[in-house]
């Protein structure tokens, strides 16, 4: 059963992972690899610290035991008490290096250049949320005869089809999802202050449950009201809920950086007929759209269900209905590989992990209703055991 653990994983699995990884790197004639993406780190070595707000990278080449993990000087101790690596593979660099005209990025080079890659094909995650323009640049100039190549996404492909272990994560992170959607649909009524329900929230999410404690998640809990259910992205305000309006409540529990993402919709009072009428057609759809999950099918063939389920009703949904799902650090859960829409046909394969949430958002409100599911050889088991309705309080 899968607990909170500074080292969630045998030095066996992260082995497989570092070999898959080099693999596609020898097929894409890639020398180095530079990961700073905190999932494909956290996926690569353990790492586990909350000091992605400075750059720090795993380097790594096709005939390395272990990835090279460089971060700030302050946070050594966090790399040899998360990850998997031998002391000499814990590389830092000093204060100066930290909000200063002196780039981490020249560091890097300079640690290259030791080794003879300076002038080699470079794989950089050009589009990863903590890689910024500056840092690109320093590292292009500090290395002006290797060739960089964009490899955002390489290391998230890996990741795709989780292993026995990491779907056990995901499990144990859905108990949390269901406890900590109930303390929020017990706390979310009439006349209560939404942050005062959002701080319910979060601690259920903390608390875990008894088998396993909570983590933070990637994204906050998203909580509109109102017609701020017509906004899919909105938090909580410290403004009172009111009879007859609807509340989206979207979490996460969270294990070992593995989210299982659940939503529902809770309205306060009695619905009208047409929001009643839009949720059935939801759920329907998203009933269609789950059973056509099975290993070999495509994501637009998935989407395709749903799309036939809700042809010639009132919903209407253009953009995707789900995304692959996993380890996550802020500001997404998002694995940004496979989504469930027209166009993407990656086929569905065992231990893929998605989140399907098929939000529709009209002008006067919205409705979530979304489960988090894995592919299994047989179809798709749903991860949270959450009535799949619009909830009437």
């Amino acid at each position: 059963m899968a607990q909170l653990a500074r080292i969630p994983f045998s030095t066996a699995e992260y082995r497989d992972r570092l070999h898959e990884t080099q693999r596609r790197m020898e097929d894409r004639d890639l020398d180095v690899l530079l990961v700073t993406d905190p999932a494909n780190m956290f996926y690569l070595s353990g790492y586990d610290a909350y000091s992605f707000y400075v750059p720090q990278i795993l380097i790594i080449t096709p005939e390395q035991d272990q990835p090279l993990w460089v971060g700030r000087e302050q946070d050594y101790t966090c790399a040899t008490e998360t990850t998997w690596l031998d002391p000499d593979n814990i590389v830092v660099y000093t204060d100066e290096y930290v909000d200063s005209d002196k780039h981490p990025m020249s560091f890097v080079a300079d640690i290259l250049a030791e080794q003879g890659l300076a002038t080699r094909d470079i794989g950089v995650e050009m589009d990863a949320y903590y890689f910024s323009a500056h840092a690109y640049h320093e590292l292009s100039r500090a290395l002006p005869e290797a060739t960089l190549h964009d490899v955002t996404k390489f290391v998230n492909h890996v990741r795709m089809i989780k292993s026995d272990a990491e779907v056990d994560c995901h499990r144990q992170a859905a108990r949390i999802s269901e406890r900590a959607m109930q303390k929020g649909i017990d706390a979310i009524d009439v006349g209560v202050r939404q942050s005062d329900a959002a701080a319910t929230v979060y601690e259920a999410l903390l608390e875990g449950t008894e088998t396993t404690g909570g983590d933070y998640p990637a994204i906050v809990p998203l909580m509109p009201s109102g017609e701020g259910t017509g906004s899919p992205h909105l938090t909580w305000t410290n403004e009172t809920y009111k009879e007859g309006e609807p509340v989206i409540l979207e979490l996460a529990g969270v294990v070992n950086r593995y989210h299982s993402p659940l939503t529902r919709t809770i309205f306060l009072g009695e619905p009208p007929e047409r929001v009643r009428t839009a949720s059935q057609i939801i759920v329907d759809g998203l009933d269609a759209a789950i059973d056509a999950v099975e290993p070999g099918v495509t994501c637009e063939t998935v989407e395709q269900a749903w799309r036939d389920e809700i042809s010639g009703t009132i919903v209407e949904k253009e953009s995707r209905i789900g995304y692959s799902t996993g380890i996550g650090y802020p500001p997404s859960w998002v694995e940004k590989t496979a989504s469930i829409r027209p166009g993407d046909t990656t086929e569905l394969q065992p231990n893929m992990v998605f989140h399907m949430i098929p939000g529709v958002w009209f002008d006067e409100y919205g409705i979530e209703i979304s489960e988090s599911l894995v592919v299994m050889e047989d179809g798709a088991e749903v991860l949270a055991d959450v009535p799949r309705e619009l909830i009437v309080k």
